[in-house]
């Protein structure tokens, strides 16, 4: 969902992006980059077997029956289709976990299906209230759920019992995440507290594991791009005589980032081609290192490319914030900043 702009420049950290709680649930279908997924362009790594089998399993838990054997590419029987409610996609970052969730979402041939990033669920409760998000979303036949996070004993309680909600009345869940279901909240929050909770939420799951390496780092050296002074001002000018690009020192985008609901983050994207962020600084507080990382992950879905002057943006995490208990979402957002970088 964006809107076309005039060419030129625009300054993200001006921008105040309203959403209505019925463009929250419109928008909720895969981004972009993940409009025309499907199992057929799912690239299983041969390294990896458990990419195939993720595959197999999924396309039987999506109606579509088990993937056909071919000679060479697996060397073993697919697994038998979940059997659970829902199916829970259990890997590192960059292994098509997200690919494969749209794909169940497009080939699932059912009637109402909803596709968002956690964040998106729960800032819809946040706007139309627990049972408002349960109103909005009964009777749905398929609920998908990408990058599973739970940062917060109240992310806990609301999304266990959103689903367990939306389960009891028949819906189908699918879910992909850096941690397996039963270690959700691990390191951020005292989860032991919450144990009774999070155990029931995994047993709507079965757990699908899918390893292999990142495939945005298999051909790049893992380093964002930082430019200078001069050639940023040239690329930004160039690209602004005729698409919309921002322009904005990185300062003030993390401070905006604290005055804008996560779920509008999207909104502030709108119509922007190209995202230009002057004097990269390491960051401080963890805070606004999370919020930059939700950015990220929506200028990553909208495939909008960055360039940035001072400091490399694959470093702007310190090592204090890499050894802790949010270092997957961390490595995730280092992961599609050097990828947007680079595009």
């Amino acid at each position: 969902m964006t809107t076309a702009i005039a060419p030129g420049i625009v300054h993200l950290a001006e921008r105040v992006p309203e959403l209505t709680a019925a463009q929250m649930v419109a928008a909720l279908v895969p981004p972009p980059q993940f409009a025309h997924a499907s199992f057929e362009s799912y690239r299983a790594d041969p390294e990896y077997p458990s990419q195939a089998d993720a595959k197999s399993q999924l396309m039987g838990f999506a109606g579509g029956g088990p993937a056909v054997p071919k000679a060479g590419f697996f060397r073993r029987a697919p697994k038998i289709a979940p059997t659970k409610p829902g199916v829970y996609l259990d890997g590192g970052f960059g292994v098509g976990k997200t690919h494969l969730l749209a794909a169940i979402y497009h080939e699932m041939p059912v009637r109402r299906k909803y596709f968002g990033s956690f964040i998106e669920y729960t800032a819809l409760v946040g706007a139309v209230g627990f049972q408002g998000a349960v109103d909005q979303l009964r009777g749905a036949d398929l609920i998908c759920i990408d990058e599973f996070e739970l940062d917060d004993p109240g992310d806990t309680m609301v999304m266990t019992r959103l689903l367990g909600q939306l389960v009891a009345s028949g819906t189908r869940l699918a879910a992909t995440s850096n941690t397996p279901p039963n270690a959700l909240g691990e390191g951020r929050f005292a989860a032991q507290d919450f144990l009774r909770e999070i155990h029931a939420m995994a047993d709507s799951f079965q757990t699908i594991r899918i390893d292999g390496t990142d495939y945005r780092h298999r051909a790049v050296d893992g380093h964002a791009v930082t430019l200078d002074e001069s050639t940023y001002a040239a690329e930004i000018s160039a690209v602004a005589a005729s698409a919309a690009v921002s322009d904005d020192a990185f300062h003030d985008v993390v401070a905006h980032l604290a005055h804008v609901h996560p779920s509008r983050y999207i909104r502030l994207l709108d119509g922007v081609e190209l995202i230009g962020l002057r004097d990269v600084t390491v960051f401080a507080d963890q805070s606004a290192a999370l919020r930059f990382v939700a950015l990220v992950d929506r200028i990553y879905d909208a495939q909008i490319p960055i360039r940035a002057t001072g400091l490399s943006l694959d470093r702007v995490f310190p090592d204090e914030m890499l050894a802790g208990g949010y270092r997957k979402k961390y490595l995730r957002a280092i992961s599609r900043l050097v990828a947007s970088t680079l595009a």
